[in-house]
């Protein structure tokens, strides 16, 4: 296979599946370089091994975008965790770690509850057709993270529109960069408020225990990267994950009907699905050799989630979902090493609840149009998914 012959590779599929060439990098070459603008070579992995230890292993490779291509620090801009080594990164996530836990999470379950049942009786009210992205998929997400910060009642409504158009790239870039100020702002003014009166969210618990530690602008981007984190993904695995258990009515029917059986589906199709179709670029810190590739210092490697997840070496029939697989804790879908995704136990306890309830509420819940999906997306998903019952 030729060097650059399928640049955007890693961002395309074929409905739930990963492009067909995709595979074929997998199964013929480790180390891909594909050639960018600017006379740029960057290099792509596709098998699950070479993945998992390129992102577990953050002394040869570094997250930081911004310290890379000369931009100094980046510990203040927004995107949390994401483009950030240790020692900040590890300082900071350690403020987050309790805060994920099960037992944490746990008193947040009643209210996803409430809200999808909500959303629900909307539907319900509202009668056939519905678009299960707008009507059920986008909304959860966004009123679970303003749940979890302890954004007030009154201003969810503005916070849910700032959350939803910076992940509107129809609009254009300049739109979605505004949006993403204007959800800074926003958060650094929530956080000075909730620093001199702390509410029951996670902000006001980080700063009664760490309010001499941090400032509002590190909190209020801790807060955004959670933000732009469980959003859109979460959005994706409800819309790609809903459509799924349609067109297999023989899995959804077991859903309804057994309690237990919802932990192994999700598992599989958060597997299968891999919303996030490539992890955050990571970058050589010194000139090295990968695989017997040479790489250069600050040269950008990309680690396909999509065909990691996929690849035959896992077992056999990775293509398809089998939820008896409990392939949980193995797959790399929340990625891997010290960047795994810290909401992971929150996405999953949304999907759990999320996915019974909407098949118990309506049984008979059908595709009713055409699906457009996403082109050439990072976080892949459908623009909408037109439902009847």
């Amino acid at each position: 296979m030729e060097e650059s012959e399928f640049p955007l590779v890693q961002f395309m599929r074929e409905g739930f599946d990963p492009v067909a060439e995709l595979g074929r990098i997998r199964t013929e070459q480790r180390v891909f370089p594909m050639e960018i603008p600017g006379d740029q070579t960057v290099f792509l992995l596709t098998r699950y091994e070479d993945v998992r230890a390129v992102l577990g292993d953050h002394e040869r490779f570094s997250s930081d975008f911004a310290g890379i291509i000369g931009l100094g620090s980046n510990q203040d801009d927004p995107g949390g965790l994401g483009f950030r080594d240790p020692p900040e990164h590890t300082r900071l996530r350690k403020y987050l770690t309790p805060e994920f836990t099960m037992r944490r999470l746990r008193r947040l379950e009643p209210r996803i509850e409430e809200m999808v049942e909500e959303h629900l009786d909307r539907m319900d009210k509202d009668g056939a057709p519905a678009d299960l992205v707008q009507s059920f998929a986008l909304p959860i997400p966004s009123l679970v993270v303003c749940e979890l910060l302890g954004v007030p009642y009154d201003e969810r409504a503005d916070f849910l529109k700032m959350s939803t158009d910076r992940f509107d790239f129809m609009a254009g870039p300049e739109a979605s960069l505004q949006a993403i100020n204007d959800a800074m702002t926003y958060l650094v003014d929530l956080v000075a408020r909730e620093r001199r009166d702390p509410g029951d969210g996670l902000l006001g618990q980080l700063l009664r225990e760490h309010g001499d530690e941090l400032d509002d602008r590190t909190l209020a981007s801790m807060a955004d990267g959670l933000l732009t984190g469980g959003h859109d993904t979460s959005t994706s695995m409800l819309a790609l994950g809903s459509l799924w258990l349609m067109e297999n009515p023989e899995v959804a029917a077991r859903v309804r009907e057994e309690d237990g059986y919802i932990n192994q589906v999700v598992e599989e199709l958060l597997r299968y699905m891999t919303v996030v179709q490539v992890a955050f670029p990571r970058f050589a810190r010194e000139d090295l050799e990968l695989l017997g590739t040479p790489i250069k210092k600050g040269q950008m490697v990309l680690c396909s989630l999509a065909a990691a997840n996929r690849d035959p070496a896992l077992g056999e029939g990775m293509d398809k979902v089998r939820p008896e697989r409990a392939s949980s804790g193995s797959h790399l879908a929340f990625g891997h090493g010290i960047h795994r995704c810290i909401g992971a136990p929150l996405a999953q306890m949304e999907m759990r609840i999320a996915f019974p309830a909407l098949l118990r509420r309506f049984p008979g819940l059908r595709v009713a149009g055409e699906v457009p999906f996403r082109k050439l997306a990072i976080i892949y998903g459908v623009e909408k998914l037109p439902v009847t019952w």
